[in-house]
């Protein structure tokens, strides 16, 4: 039984990779009930690919005009559709937002791609470090002699996904209320810079140099970073506002070392080779136990596999076992309509008449 705030949304998604899967499991943990379009001969997700979660799949040959004809025939009684492909190619198959507006006039039409559907770079080929690469902010990431690739979580996901989601359920609104849909061009180059927003207004300002580690938030700041401890774990520092400050060099007995102001910039390499010297003084967990839980701004760096078990995720179930994987529970939380796993990632493909015939009853 579906839960969450969007019981009774019916999207379609075009299977695609990485940010795609993970907006269709975003919607469908909110409730939706997602239907995924498949190539024909696509093989079923393994159980551990958790974005592959609560979706009923179908596995066509969109080159054929009948499979064209059974896909409009879902969007005609959809709420959302989407797809991650390059500008053209749903054009090109019969799909593109002309005529599947034409049968379905309130649709949401949600597209995602690196570059966007126009520009200069918007037929070429990229992934998720490309796309941070054009919006400034992969040069602001890593030490001073280079940026280093920050997973793939701003572009592709941050940019990419999550933009995808909100745009798609913004103009749902606007289709609830007027019974117009309209097309959400999602481009992970304008939403990942949309998301860097606060540093190009710090550059801006005149408060941000245009240089790694060397700033507030990059690094460069001795009281707003990572430092290594006696058994070579790390543990995370942002000391930020000036009360929490003191608290830090209570803890570590850096007062009378420091002499300096705070935010005194000049002498920041200074103050934090001194941290770098004490922090290396215990091991990680004797710093848990001296400053978790306090003002100070603190947190030990956990490996993945230790993140599961940190008490604060373990009491939050961040979490949870599904189909005899242990995946990330859905989020954000909500009082009134928990969002939850439908259903692990599974093998069963369904077929079109199975779906329309359930989309003929009234919606929950």
């Amino acid at each position: 039984m579906a839960s969450g705030p969007l019981v009774g949304i019916r999207v379609v998604e075009f299977a695609g990779l990485g940010p795609g899967p993970f907006a269709g499991m975003f919607l469908s943990d909110l409730g939706a009930e997602v239907i995924e379009i498949a190539r024909e001969g696509t093989p079923p997700p393994p159980a551990f690919r958790g974005e592959s979660r609560g979706r009923k799949r179908i596995c066509l040959n969109l080159k054929s005009a009948d499979a064209v004809e059974t896909c409009l025939k879902l969007i005609e009684k959809a709420d959302l559709v989407f797809e991650g492909n390059r500008p053209g190619v749903m054009e090109r198959l019969g799909l593109g937002p002309e005529v599947v507006m034409a049968r379905n006039p309130a649709v949401v039409y949600g597209r995602m791609t690196g570059w966007g559907q126009y520009g200069p770079l918007s037929d070429a080929a990229g992934h998720d470090l490309n796309y941070l690469a054009i919006t400034g902010l992969l040069h602001a990431i890593g030490p001073a002699e280079r940026p280093v690739p920050p997973l793939n979580l701003g572009a592709d996901y941050g940019g990419g996904a999550m933009f995808l989601v909100v745009g798609m359920l913004a103009a749902l609104i606007h289709a609830r209320t007027t019974g117009k849909g309209q097309v959400v061009d999602t481009a992970m180059t304008d939403c990942a810079s949309y998301l860097g927003s606060l540093f190009h207004h710090f550059q801006a300002a005149g408060v941000w140099d245009d240089r790694r580690e060397v700033n507030l938030l990059d690094g460069g700041a001795h009281f707003y970073g990572n430092y290594e401890c006696a058994d070579g774990r790390f543990v995370a520092i942002g000391s930020i506002e000036p009360q929490f400050y003191q608290l830090l060099l209570e803890k570590t007995g850096a007062a009378d070392r420091l002499r300096h102001k705070q935010m005194d910039k000049a002498h920041w390499p200074e103050m934090r080779a001194v941290f770098r010297d004490l922090f290396l003084t215990k091991t990680r967990d004797e710093w848990c136990a001296l400053m978790e839980g306090t003002d100070v701004c603190f947190a030990p760096v956990l490996s993945l596999s230790e993140a599961r078990e940190h008490p604060h995720q373990v009491e939050r179930q961040v979490f949870v076992e599904s189909g005899g994987v242990l995946q990330v529970a859905p989020a954000p939380r909500f009082s009134e309509t928990p969002g939850a796993i439908q259903w692990p990632p599974s093998d069963r493909t369904w077929t079109a008449d199975d779906i329309l015939a359930g989309w003929s009853t009234p919606r929950p």
